[in-house]
């Protein structure tokens, strides 16, 4: 036996045409003979089988009584109407329908033999719940108020998918307890409304099967095609940034099918920038543009059609293209018809997407059939484009918040933890603004904060980039000598054996010494002496013309030079610090744990870093003296840290350069304040401006007394004025020896005067590495490159 709804329910719904043979009853007391004519056929009809009055769940008894079923209903169907209505007759909330309208039976029968109806918005445990506040305002007399659009998605014989509205008519519908129905209280009403999605509360209060309704509903549907994907396509817009959903252009493409009824149809976006006048791809998951054909961007005259700019640009409005092919014809083959054509497609409608006068983008729908898309049906775009105008507004200023966040994370010194005076200033800033006053935005100061500065600096950086210059000069003019030589050879004119004495004298000076504007000069003259000869000689000879080509193929295209050890160093350098870089700024997000302090790094010749930490920084919290200690040693370590990282980096470098590590010990708290023309902090007044006068000379300072620099690979200096802060140091050295970070090799040392700074002293300690980050066995500098060695 078939039933109405094999899922748990309060109700046991009975079909019934109980409720309207009650009507024909009445009518065979009819004055009117006509109506008590009719009423007696209908109710002749149905005496020979009381179950269509008492109810039944056995659905099968529908199609067994259906042409009975069929007089009983003619009157609520009629068949004038048959062939426009959209109907049926059902039961709430459920997939059954009988009795269907002429429309409606061509509808299903067009949505193919495996199609199942079912009503699309319509969850499996919410037909519980439905029920029960049918039950609730119809018996007991508690109005609930839950109605919501209910719907049937079914596709039509395109495949195009249409959205049909349900409406219920339930005239003929009873209901009634049966011995498991419950009194219930304002209480209990009270605490169902408060548990809207507590089932098992609802099963408790309406316990399943603890009313029977009896009766029928008659269905009018509605085709709501349109306005659904105009609301689908709003509710998809509204959404945040959906760009890199994969599916969010498959159901943006799948809503405008529905909008225009075609199945074929393809759907895509292209941007305009309006400062360059150029179109341009919009970068997401599944987003083309059909006008540009792929690429990632185009000029203006990617519409050379005068007709099809003007509608786009100057008139902002839909432009229908119903023959691709006839246009491209007239148009001699213009853009955007030739793109447009190359990839097979026969018609399109391209509509701006533009605000103000505008223009942010354009709309492209196209198909592969002629006529599909024209003038007439663009038209549908009018209720749908506010929409897309806004979603498009809103991800610009999305995509520009995006950029400004990232531009101040990755090119300014507004660190996190002094953001927070930033946003104080800048709502001063505003409610000024509001209040017709002249806005100035102050500057940003923190006073009586402790500095720490620390580098990892590669050794004889200008010594090792100027070698890496010094041999691509050589090899660069070696191979202009041979060519040369070649070409005199040849010839014998003296013009070129004038040429190769100038190049041998560029090359000596090269080999002799690297002078600060030799490789200018030596550029300047490849550039106009050189070159010009080079173009000739190509011109002029086979054998010369191969062996030119083979020099220009090595000479960079950004450098116009040969770039080969200089891009060995310059990897080297790059990598370097990437990876310190990187391993600084995970070990910060550490510290800033332990106590909020202003943090910043920078790349040069490897990696520098200022920090500054003191109550003004520090928001609502009570700073001491225990935090400036604990950052101190936390610095030390993380020294250490980036020396072993960089040897680890060391072997797979190009170049194998060498590094040394410095810290700065500054006892005297300072002031600092916000630069707004460099966009950095500064130290702040005369006094507090001697700490960066040491900072940028401390790392080229000599051992008082020798020719031997501060700084040595394999060892840190720690340099300080005070003698508390010497006894600190050791302390933490001491400590971090036991640790294995540093070995027994310390020394104190006493530096030359800098000029405007005397009586600076250094602990140099030296350092134990470890061969990788999961070895245990620890080296001192000298035993590393042994071990690498072998």
């Amino acid at each position: 036996m078939e039933k109405c709804y094999e899922g748990e329910a309060p109700l046991v719904q009975l079909v019934s045409f109980n409720k309207l043979l009650e009507h024909y009853d009445e009518q065979l007391k009819s004055k009117d003979k006509f109506l008590a004519e009719r009423a007696k056929h209908v109710l002749e009809a149905q005496a020979p089988y009381p179950e269509l009055r008492e109810g039944f769940t056995d659905l099968s008894i529908l199609e067994k009584r259906k042409d009975v079923i069929k007089i009983i209903l003619a009157d609520t169907f009629s068949p004038v109407l048959t062939h426009n209505e959209i109907k049926a007759a059902s039961i709430p909330f459920a997939n059954l329908v009988f009795n269907s309208s002429k429309r409606f039976q061509k509808i299903l029968e067009e949505a193919g033999d495996d199609y199942e109806l079912q009503i699309g918005n319509l969850p499996e445990h919410m037909h519980y719940i439905m029920q029960c506040t049918v039950i609730l305002a119809f018996y007991y007399g508690y109005k609930v108020d839950f109605k919501r659009p209910i719907f049937f998605d079914i596709p039509d014989a395109e495949g195009v998918m249409r959205h049909y509205r349900i409406l219920y008519n339930a005239d003929f519908m009873e209901l009634e307890p049966t011995d498991k129905a419950k009194e219930l209280t304002q209480k209990d009403f009270d605490e169902l409304l408060a548990n809207f999605d507590n089932l098992e509360l609802w099963k408790e209060k309406i316990p399943p099967n603890s009313f029977i309704s009896k009766g029928f509903v008659i269905c009018n549907m509605f085709d709501v095609t349109a306005e659904h994907s105009i609301s689908e396509i709003k509710s998809t817009l509204i959404g945040g940034n959906k760009r890199g959903s994969g599916v969010f252009m498959d159901n943006f493409q799948d809503t405008f099918r529905s909008l225009f009824s075609l199945n074929n149809i393809k759907v895509g976006f292209t941007g305009y920038d309006q400062g360059a006048n150029r179109f341009l791809k919009i970068h997401g998951k599944g987003i083309e543009s059909f006008i540009l054909k792929g690429e990632e961007q185009g000029a203006k005259d990617i519409l050379s059609c005068s007709y099809c700019y003007g509608k786009l640009l100057n008139e902002s409005a839909f432009f229908a293209i119903p023959n691709i092919d006839a246009s491209f014809e007239k148009s001699k083959g213009m853009q955007p018809y030739k793109n447009l054509k190359e990839q097979g497609l026969k018609s399109a409608i391209l509509a701006p997407i533009a605000d103000d006068g505008q223009l942010l983008g354009v709309l492209e729908i196209v198909s592969s059939k002629v006529n599909e898309l024209n003038s007439v049906n663009a038209n549908k775009l009018a209720d749908v484009m506010p929409f897309i105008v806004s979603a498009v507004l809103r991800s610009i200023e999305e995509e520009q918040n995006l950029i400004d966040a990232i531009i101040q994370h990755e090119c300014t010194t507004v660190h996190s933890s002094v953001y927070w005076k930033f946003q104080e200033e800048a709502k001063r800033f505003m409610v000024n603004q509001l209040q017709g006053k002249q806005p100035e935005f102050q500057e940003i100061v923190f006073k009586e904060v402790y500095p720490l500065y620390g580098q990892i600096d590669i050794k004889d950086s200008s010594k090792e980039r100027n070698k890496a210059i010094q041999r691509d000069l050589m090899i660069q003019l070696s191979e202009i000598n041979a060519i040369l030589k070649k070409a005199f050879e040849k010839t014998n004119l003296p013009i070129y054996d004038e040429l190769i004495f100038r190049v041998n004298n560029h090359l000596d000076e090269v080999r002799e010494a690297l002078h600060t504007n030799t490789e200018q000069a030596v550029f300047d003259f490849v550039n106009d002496e050189v070159n010009p000869v080079l173009r000739h000689l190509k011109d002029e000879d086979k054998e010369l013309n191969n062996l030119i080509t083979a020099y220009e193929s090595k000479i960079d295209m950004g450098t116009e030079s040969y770039y080969d050890h200089r891009r060995n160093y310059d990897e080297s350098v790059m990598e370097a610090n990437m990876q310190l870089a990187a391993l600084l700024d995970k070990k910060q997000l550490e510290a800033q744990k332990m106590f909020p302090h202003y943090f910043e790094r920078y790349k040069t010749d490897g990696v520098e870093h200022n920090m500054y930490i003191g109550s003004s920084i520090a928001k609502d919290l009570t700073f001491n003296q225990l935090y400036l200690n604990n950052l101190r040693l936390w610095q030390l370590q993380v020294m250490c840290d980036m020396e072993n990282r960089y040897y680890e980096l060391k072997p797979k470098l190009p170049i194998k350069l060498d590094v040394a590590s410095l810290i700065l010990v500054y006892s005297t708290s300072l002031s600092i304040r916000f630069r707004m023309d460099e966009k950095r902090f500064d130290v702040d007044g005369t006094y507090n401006a001697r700490y960066e006068i040491i900072k940028k000379r401390i790392d080229k300072s000599y051992i008082k007394g020798t020719n031997e620099r501060l700084t040595q690979k394999g060892k840190l200096a720690i340099v300080y004025s005070q003698k508390k802060d010497e006894l600190e140091y050791l302390r933490y050295i001491k400590f971090l020896k036991a640790k294995g970070y540093f070995t027994n090799n310390i020394e104190i040392v006493e530096l030359e005067g800098l000029q405007g700074v005397a009586g600076l002293k250094a602990i140099r300690a030296e350092i134990l590495y470890k061969k990788d980050t999961a070895s245990e066995t620890t080296y001192t500098y000298n035993d590393l490159m042994e071990e690498l060695k072998s």
